[in-house]
């Protein structure tokens, strides 16, 4: 992204900004909108959510005045406003989508169902799209990604997110030259297989945080559908199911992720990893073979070798989203897609004992979690997808606390666009 902050300056002396909707206006949305608030070249023109209020709250917490904002229903009544440069929120997403002079379209939501129907609607319409929103892109992200290549304009995950930071470094030690060995991601939380919103209810909202966005922090969800990302970016593989998820500090990283006939925890190179107690923050580990280049990563106090870590000490998630939005307008170009395809599937383990004809709930819920597995294991086994899994789901057999849920299993909700949008994918990719 080097020089996107003078192509910014650029349009903003020439009197331009960037027309960006947004969908979704919770915690990542609402500092979004801030952070667009503050860059040159940019504005923050639509802010959709169910509850119009919050989109409201995320424009006067941004600074703007009431005569600024204005509520629409429809998209003529959105598109006449914005012609006279005012500010619009709507609880309808399809403004968002749609509206003429939005250039570039955010999914803010972590809703795979919805994220489904942004995306496409924004591709139809000739939007640039970027998904804060990994839930769905481990699901269609291929089929997305085809579709807006067949459209002309940029599908892409965000800037900020573990994803994508993942893949500036991957990207940077890749264009030097270097053998990346593992790329992966730390952990600020212990695990909590059974945890679920009601038992995270007084600790998430003391955060600030929804207790469904908790639950899928805490059961380690969030984390396996982040590494799914990065490997159908990457190409790289997980070790095991579910990711070895050892102990250590960003000092012993290249130790560990060394193979096990070296002393370290791998079976293999080229994998998706996490650990606990590196957190905030992503990894890369990289090696190489010439003595010139060991020496002066040993002088650059980067280790003695084989294996070397590269890593940031921070993610700022939605506050870098804009950065990805201006790239896919001004540059034409992608922070992270899943360029190898489906290489690893985040899929769906029962949360407790289940019984046939019992209703599922889905990501951040009360009955299943996620892991994740290579995606040519996850076929041969029949594992769902864990972002296809919502209420109207039923399940047709007993399944035992801890047991990976199959297509056998299970009655999926048909009206359901991902659903359908999968099949497709499954079909011709």
């Amino acid at each position: 992204m080097w020089g996107i902050n003078k192509k910014l300056a650029v349009l903003e002396s020439r009197g331009e900004k960037i027309q960006a909707s947004i969908v979704g206006a919770g915690q990542m949305g609402r500092g979004m909108v801030s952070q667009m608030m503050l860059m040159k070249g940019m504005k923050p023109a639509i802010v959709v959510d169910i509850n119009p209020e919050l989109a409201k709250t995320a424009y006067l917490h941004a600074g703007l005045k009431e005569d600024d904002i204005k509520f629409v229903k429809t998209i003529s009544e959105a598109n006449s406003w914005m012609e006279q440069g005012k500010y619009i929120y709507t609880d309808d997403a399809d403004i968002a989508a749609k509206a003429n002079l939005v250039q570039v379209a955010i999914d803010a939501t972590g809703v795979p169902e919805v994220g489904a129907k942004f995306a496409v609607d924004s591709i139809n319409n000739k939007k640039h799209i970027v998904m804060l929103n990994v839930e769905t892109d481990v699901v269609i992200g291929p089929y997305l990604k085809q579709l807006a290549d067949n459209a002309g304009i940029v599908y892409t995950g965000s800037a900020g997110d573990e994803p994508g930071a993942v893949m500036e470094l991957f990207d940077f030690a890749d264009a030097l030259g270097f053998e990346v060995r593992a790329v992966g991601k730390g952990k600020n939380n212990p695990v909590d297989l059974e945890c679920n919103p009601d038992s995270l209810y007084e600790y998430a909202t003391g955060r600030g945080v929804s207790p469904k966005m908790q639950t899928a922090f805490s059961d380690g969800t969030k984390t396996m559908v982040e590494m799914t990302a990065m490997a159908n970016a990457t190409g790289f593989i997980p070790d095991v199911r579910g990711g070895h998820g050892a102990v250590g500090t960003a000092k012993e990283l290249a130790d560990i992720f060394r193979l096990k006939e070296e002393g370290g925890i791998l079976n293999q190179y080229g994998i998706v990893d996490y650990i606990n107690g590196v957190a905030p923050g992503v990894f890369v580990i990289v090696s190489t073979k010439l003595p010139d280049i060991k020496h002066e990563m040993e002088y650059l106090s980067m280790g003695s070798g084989p294996n070397y870590a590269l890593y940031r000490p921070y993610h700022l998630t939605s506050l870098e989203t804009p950065l990805s939005a201006a790239l896919a307008v001004l540059d034409h170009q992608p922070t992270i897609v899943p360029t190898y395809g489906l290489v690893a599937e985040t899929i769906t383990v029962a949360k407790k004992d289940l019984k046939a004809g019992e209703m599922l709930d889905g990501i951040g819920g009360f009955t299943v979690y996620g892991t994740f597995e290579k995606a040519d294991i996850a076929k041969q086994i029949g594992a769902v997808p864990l972002g296809l899994i919502n209420k109207k789901t039923k399940l047709l057999k007993d399944v035992k606390k801890g047991e990976l849920i199959t297509y056998d299993m299970v009655e999926l909700d048909q009206n359901s666009l991902i659903v359908q949008l999968r099949k497709l994918q499954d079909r011709f990719f």
